[in-house]
């Protein structure tokens, strides 16, 4: 597909948002020790998403991508990856019963180690140092030592990805994944008093899944009601680590990011000739491209050029970042360009990164409210364009934590020093985020109701 590219091309580019090492001779030594691990995922596996992502482009699929701004090292333990991937596969059957069509999952998991930052430094008590840019940079301590830009991270980051992805399989295929059990969980959630709005969806579905048993549509005869296809994405952001996990798929001879399934290009780093999209050009993942108010029709239209000269179904994924209120004056003019273009694309909310405010008791926060209006106005937006809004995109965790406020979990400005955890941006907990997927949901379903009428009205006319 990539004329011309080599894994390396990208360094002849120029480079945003990256580390500057002061040892050359250690980058080169840890990118050799880690072009001889094995890929973090398999070729197949992204064909596999690829041909799920095409579904979703063409309005059979619905993408539901999610979990945390940046992962820690210091908080790496299995109970929080199993409390995350179990909140995901929650708002999945949550949003496959309203969207009656099935539901992509993807973890913004390991391999979410690095951030972009607004500056290369921060100051605090007249001290200046460089800024945190994530843990597979650098640490978020305010030292000297810990925010020097120390490649050997690498290999930390590329350790715990392969321990999480280990375990993310065992859980996706061995049981735990099973509806009934998923759904369960839901029914605990609505039992709350201030949930109690959401239990008749929620008790739909369980007449839904008896109905299914009754019928001897189960676990027990179908295996696929036990397990999940799962995978995991991340902001391709250190190209050095990309590169040296960068690997040729045998089948096809062609390039595959093995650090994850799904990488995405971010609004701070998609210059059509940079570093980063020269990287992502050349690799067959599905790429996402984050796309906030300063990013013009014309650049999209080289982007998608550049990235998908094929215009291959699943290979690109937008995902929307405007901010609530802002998405009517951005998002249309997108929308014609894609379709000027012909480009089969997914379109995703990402509702996240435009409404972060900062709390009148100093905590940079997200406000519930906030969120679910820019998702109302994508779907909204969408609908007006006469095109498939075809996904969500969550910064989000499976603890109780207390970093967005708003929501069942009531969460105020004076509560969010309670458990404000997060090494970089807040995150919705646990229970807000089953809350949005309920409300998402609703959004869905008016969607399907309302096509399942304007189809309807379209067979009476011709009959």
């Amino acid at each position: 597909m990539a004329k011309s590219w080599a894994k390396s091309s990208w360094r002849s580019k120029p480079r945003v948002q990256m580390p500057t090492y002061a040892d050359g001779a250690a980058v080169v030594s840890v990118q050799k020790d880690l072009e001889k691990q094995p890929p973090l995922v398999f070729a197949g596996e992204v064909r596999r998403l690829k041909r799920a992502l095409g579904d979703v482009a063409n309005g059979k699929a619905f993408l539901l991508q999610g979990g945390d701004c940046a992962e820690s090292f210091a908080e790496f333990d299995a109970d929080s990856i199993r409390d995350t991937f179990r909140v995901l596969l929650q708002m999945a059957v949550i949003l496959t019963f309203s969207a009656k069509s099935p539901v992509v999952k993807v973890g913004r998991i390991a391999g979410q180690f690095a951030k972009p930052r607004s500056s290369d430094s921060e100051v605090h008590d007249e001290k200046e140092l460089p800024s945190y840019r994530g843990d597979i940079i650098n640490d978020i301590g305010f030292s000297d030592a810990e925010r020097a830009h120390d490649p050997r991270r690498m290999l930390q980051a590329y350790s715990q990805s392969a321990a999480t992805l280990n375990l993310l399989r065992a859980f996706s295929q061995g049981g735990y994944a099973d509806i009934h059990r998923v759904h369960s969980w839901t029914l605990g959630f609505t039992e709350c008093e201030k949930a109690e709005k959401y239990r008749d969806l929620a008790e739909r579905i369980t007449d839904a899944l008896d109905f299914m048993d009754a019928a001897g549509v189960n676990a027990n005869r179908i295996h696929t009601l036990q397990t999940v296809d799962f995978y995991t994405s991340h902001e391709a952001l250190l190209l050095e680590y990309e590169e040296s996990l960068c690997r040729i798929d045998s089948t096809s001879g062609l390039h595959v990011a093995g650090s994850g399934h799904f990488i995405w290009i971010g609004d701070r780093t998609r210059q059509p000739d940079g570093a980063h999209v020269e990287f992502c050009r050349g690799v067959q993942n599905p790429i996402g491209i984050k796309c906030g108010p300063s990013l013009t029709a014309d650049d999209l239209r080289i982007l998608l050029e550049k990235l998908n000269p094929q215009n291959e179904p699943g290979r690109i994924t937008l995902i929307c970042r405007f901010g609530a209120g802002k998405v009517a004056g951005h998002l249309p003019n997108l929308i014609r360009a894609v379709k000027s273009e012909g480009s089969k694309v997914v379109w995703s909310c990402d509702p996240m990164h435009g409404n972060t405010i900062k709390s009148a008791t100093g905590y940079k926060t997200r406000p519930f409210a906030r969120v679910l209006a820019e998702v109302k106005e994508f779907f909204g937006v969408h609908e007006g364009e006469g095109t498939y809004p075809g996904g969500v995109h969550f910064e989000m965790t499976g603890k109780d934590v207390t970093e967005c406020t708003g929501g069942v979990s009531a969460v105020s400005d004076s509560t969010l020093e309670d458990r404000y955890h997060t090494a970089c941006d807040p995150r919705l907990n646990a229970s807000q985020s089953l809350e949005l997927a309920f409300l998402v949901a609703e959004e869905i379903a008016s969607r399907v109701a309302s096509q399942k009428a304007e189809n309807g009205l379209i067979r009476s006319v011709a009959d």
